[in-house]
This record gives C-alpha cells, sequence and structure tokens, in this order.
C-alpha cells in the first residue's frame, strides 16, 4: 500500500515538473505582440528585439531623452503613414547592431510590395556648424529648425550595422530622406549603415562635422551621398550601386552631389567633404537603363572637395563635373582635391560647366595627380554590377590594388583604390534582397 503511494506521488511530481517546464518553455519561446510608437518620446526608451516596433507618423526623440535599439530589432513603418523618426537636438540615437544582428528599418508592406518612400527615414539633428546665420527649416514638413549653433563635437548617438529600406519622401523640394543630418557634430559614431531603394537621397548632410565610414547606398532614386550648407566631416569605405531601371524622375541621380548652398554664394564654412576609398557604380548603360541617371561626381555652386583613393564605375553621363567658376578656381588651386582615382564611365570622365577650368584641363590636372581613366574590363573587379549578389573585391591584377595613397583628412591609409582591398566589410549584415526578405 505504501509503495502504491509512493510511485502515486512520483507521479504527480513527474507531471508536475513537466507542466512547469512545458509553462517556462512557452514563456521563453513567447512572441510578443508587434508594438506602435507614436509621437513624442520625451525620456529614455529602449526598443528590444523580441519584438516588432511599428512607426506611426513622425516620431520626434525630445527632451534631451535617449532612444536605446538593441542588435536585432525590426522597426517597420506603418501602412498608409509617412512615418519617419527624428532625434532633436539633445537627443540621441543608440542603436548598435552588430554583423550578425543588425537592425532593420524598414517598409511595413509585405514580400513583392515594398516600394520607394514607403515611409520617411530617419533624421539626426544636432547643433554643430553650418553657413546658415539664421535658423533653417528642416525638411519634409517637420516644423523643426536647425543651423545656427556652433558645437562642433555634438554627439547626437549611435548607428551601427543598420539597414534602411524604402525610406525617402522626395516633394516640391522638401524630402526626408533615408538618412538625413542637420548640423550632426563629431561626436555622433555612424559605421556599417545600407540604405536600399530610397526614394530621395540615401544620405544628405546639411551642414556638420559628422564623420562616418562603411556606408551603403543601394538602388537610390535620386543622389547617393549629398552635401550642403557648410559640412565638414570625412567618409571613408562608401559603395554606392545603381538601379539601372530606377531613378529620379524629376531629377538627376548623380552617385554625389555637392554645394556650398543653392545660390553658390562664399558663405563659410565653406561645404567641404572629405572623401577617400569610395566605389561609385553607375549602371554602366545596361539595358533600360532610366535617362535620368547622371554624374559620379556633380561638384557645384561653390562648393570645396577632397576626393581620392577611389573608383568611379559605369557612371552614366560623365564621372567628375565642375558646374560653378568658385568651385573650379577651388580646384584649380588646390584647395580642392581629385587624386589617386580610377575613372572608367560610360562617357566624358570629365565635364565642366565652367569658363575658369575646361574639361581638358581638368582631365590634364587630373591625370598628373595619379587617377587614371581606363577601359571597365582592365579594373578587374568580381561582379560590381549584380544587383543581387554583387561582389565588389578586386581581382588579382586589379588596377585598384595599385596607386599611391593620397593622404585624406580622418582617413586609414591603405594599398588599394575604391572602398575594398581583401575583405568584404557587407558580409552578414548586408542584404542585397529587401523585396523578398520575410520579416
Amino acid at each position: 500500500m505504501k509503495k502504491i503511494k509512493f510511485l502515486a506521488l512520483l507521479a504527480v511530481l513527474a507531471i508536475s515538473f513537466s507542466s512547469c517546464r512545458k509553462s517556462n518553455d512557452e514563456e521563453q519561446n513567447i512572441v510578443k505582440e508587434p508594438q506602435e510608437i507614436s509621437g513624442d518620446i520625451t525620456s529614455n526608451m529602449k526598443l528590444t528585439a523580441d519584438r516588432v516596433w511599428v512607426l506611426d507618423g513622425f516620431v520626434f526623440v525630445k527632451n534631451n531623452a535617449v532612444l536605446t535599439i538593441e542588435p536585432g530589432t525590426l522597426i517597420k513603418a506603418k501602412v498608409g503613414q509617412k512615418s519617419a523618426l527624428v532625434i532633436t537636438q539633445g537627443s540621441k540615437i543608440m542603436a548598435e547592431g552588430t554583423a550578425q544582428k543588425p537592425i532593420v528599418f524598414t517598409s511595413g508592406r509585405p514580400v513583392g510590395e515594398r516600394a520607394p518612400g514607403d515611409w520617411g527615414g530617419i533624421v539626426l539633428i544636432g547643433r554643430a556648424s553650418t553657413n546658415r546665420t539664421t535658423p533653417q527649416a528642416i525638411e519634409g514638413g517637420l516644423g523643426l529648425t536647425y543651423g545656427t549653433e556652433k558645437i562642433d563635437d555634438d554627439n547626437s548617438g549611435i548607428l551601427k550595422y543598420v539597414r534602411i529600406e524604402y525610406a525617402g519622401i522626395g516633394t516640391n523640394d522638401s524630402e526626408i530622406n533615408a538618412l538625413t543630418f542637420y548640423a550632426v557634430g563629431s561626436g555622433t559614431t555612424i559605421e556599417h549603415i545600407q540604405t536600399s531603394y530610397a526614394n530621395d537621397d540615401a544620405y544628405e548632410f546639411f551642414g556638420g562635422t559628422v564623420n562616418a565610414k562603411y556606408l551603403v547606398a543601394y538602388a537610390t532614386a535620386d543622389d547617393d551621398f549629398d552635401f550642403d550648407f557648410g559640412y565638414n566631416g570625412s567618409i571613408q569605405f562608401a559603395v554606392s550601386l545603381r538601379d539601372p531601371k530606377f531613378v529620379d524622375a524629376g531629377d538627376a541621380g548623380n552617385g554625389i552631389e555637392c554645394d556650398n548652398d543653392k545660390d553658390g554664394t562664399t558663405a563659410t564654412p565653406v561645404t567641404k567633404p572629405r572623401l577617400s576609398n569610395f566605389t561609385i557604380i553607375g549602371p554602366n548603360n545596361a539595358t533600360g537603363t532610366a535617362s535620368n541617371h547622371n554624374y559620379g561626381n556633380r561638384w557645384r555652386r561653390g562648393t570645396q572637395f577632397v576626393f581620392n583613393n577611389s573608383i568611379l564605375l559605369g557612371n552614366q553621363k560623365g564621372g567628375f563635373s565642375i558646374e560653378s567658376d568658385i568651385t573650379a578656381n577651388s580646384y584649380k588651386n588646390g584647395t580642392s582635391e581629385f587624386k589617386n582615382n580610377i575613372i572608367s564611365v560610360v562617357t566624358a570622365p570629365f565635364l565642366s560647366t565652367s569658363t575658369a577650368l575646361s574639361a581638358t584641363d581638368m582631365q590634364t590636372k587630373a591625370l598628373a595627380e595619379g587617377n587614371i581613366i581606363v577601359p571597365t574590363a582592365e579594373i578587374k573587379i568580381n561582379s560590381p554590377f549584380s544587383l543581387t549578389a554583387p561582389n565588389f573585391l578586386p581581382l588579382t591584377g586589379s588596377l585598384a590594388l595599385s596607386g599611391t595613397f593620397a593622404a585624406t583628412t580622418n582617413a586609414t591609409a591603405v594599398n588599394y583604390r575604391g572602398a575594398f582591398g581583401t575583405t568584404d566589410w557587407t558580409a552578414g549584415w548586408a542584404s542585397w534582397t529587401p523585396q523578398t526578405n520575410v520579416y
């Protein structure tokens, strides 16, 4: 009798233990419901990777609040809303993904239905210098201003291993780009970012001093990298790859577009991006190339520039274009630099609309400063034009593995031209199939 009771007790304990274990396992594997975010975030908040977060309209991080985002977190935009995430002055975003667990901002639409412009994008607003003397309106109807403070080491936070897909609102010259920087300071960390199918610019910098490295602009409608209003920062290791059939129908899509300001004045600080180890890939006259694909470099309206150790490849209407006398004279007198680059474009490698410096004189100067003009096949890069599985690494004997490195502000000296040497720094976190990714 005692033995029977003892066995019964063991059975009850076993069932109880099994139920507890099942309950714990279910709790650990539970999928939390998506959570919407809207309006203002005025105190510290964390977005965790155990649920999907949904941006509903314009979301503003204010009041010196810090928005922290865990590695592997997925943030979708609410369908039907032109949502955007806006980090205002004094606040921060701390979005540190990893190569194994990137943070993804994307369209809320399902596979096969995503489209450029499904949402706005990410906007950082800082307090670094611009060449504006009065407050400037933030574009895109956000109702904020920037532009008159001079805290050049200002810190808007960290973006690392982040993908931004199907963003960008481009209307009436008042856009939200996939990732926009307004007077963002050098205390901010920007590394390993990919934009995909941006409906306007991939990256635009309005003044500021922020530096960046390891940037990808994939299938942008307008400009891959746009600089205005006194931007003075350094970017090293960046690649842009354009979709031949996709471009802004109302504007010209360039690898780089740069102005001092819209009127071409000499306002200071003069816009002068310091760029090194870029690979800017155009459509290469592929079948079906849309007509508005434009230049690799477009320097205009009084800007200065540094563009070194880079590759212009397959750009549709030209490689290196200068479009104002002030800009031309800055290149002519050595204030601006274009050194140790490879140019292999569909039409003219050099173009000028300035009376101060002809395209022929530009080419003569460029060739004397370590730049080379070659047919595409001679560059020897694995598969730079593939839209779904590009390989940007140079092959053995590639001209990208030659040349004499031109020292550039804040750039690490490397023994190659373009964004890649022997390591593919996009591996593991970048995606070339945003339309078919299951999120």
